[in-house]
């Protein structure tokens, strides 16, 4: 099911879709590895999550897991949560935004415009601006630039793909 609503994020879209019907079993497939999205997804009701480098085989595997009511982890991520139970205690800078900073934030660091984000998530470009200053302050960062590098450092994604895009 490819949900998409103006103005909703993956992680609000799974919370709603199990929250109307507990039978909805929510298999997430993102680029998005590193913490704190696997656990974030998880907590709002996904059954399964997968990150988008994953081979038919897996993705197989994890639509049969699911589908037999089992919870189904890539194992890249099934790794990196087990680990973390026994790494020092320092939580991802990320864990600190909201789930809406979180998505303004990623949309920042894949190059859309304010204008582009309020339009596709139904808020006035002031008010983007206004979750876009807060993540700035809570992460310590002063501009868009310092946004992706930050992000980029902490693995929350991947600098490869900004060279893939570019022509040849």
């Amino acid at each position: 099911m490819d949900v998409r609503m103006p103005g909703m994020g993956g992680l609000e879209a799974t919370r709603k879709m199990v929250k109307i019907d507990k039978s909805i079993k929510v298999i997430v497939l993102t680029v998005c590895e590193s913490e704190p999205f696997p656990s974030k997804f998880l907590q709002a009701g996904a059954t399964g999550y997968l990150t988008k480098d994953s081979d038919i085989e897996g993705i197989v595997n994890a639509i049969k897991t699911v589908a037999l009511g089992k919870h189904y982890l890539g194992p890249d991520i099934a790794q990196q949560l087990a680990m973390r139970s026994f790494a020092p205690a320092t939580e991802s800078p990320f864990a600190q935004l909201s789930e809406r900073e979180l998505q303004i934030m990623l949309m920042i660091t894949t190059g859309k415009k304010i204008q582009e984000i309020s339009d596709t998530l139904c808020l006035s470009p002031k008010t983007v601006n206004g979750y876009r200053y807060r993540l700035f302050d809570k992460l310590g960062i002063h501009n868009d630039v310092e946004l992706t590098h930050f992000a980029i450092r902490h693995g929350l994604i991947d600098a490869s793909v900004f060279s893939e895009s570019e022509p040849a």
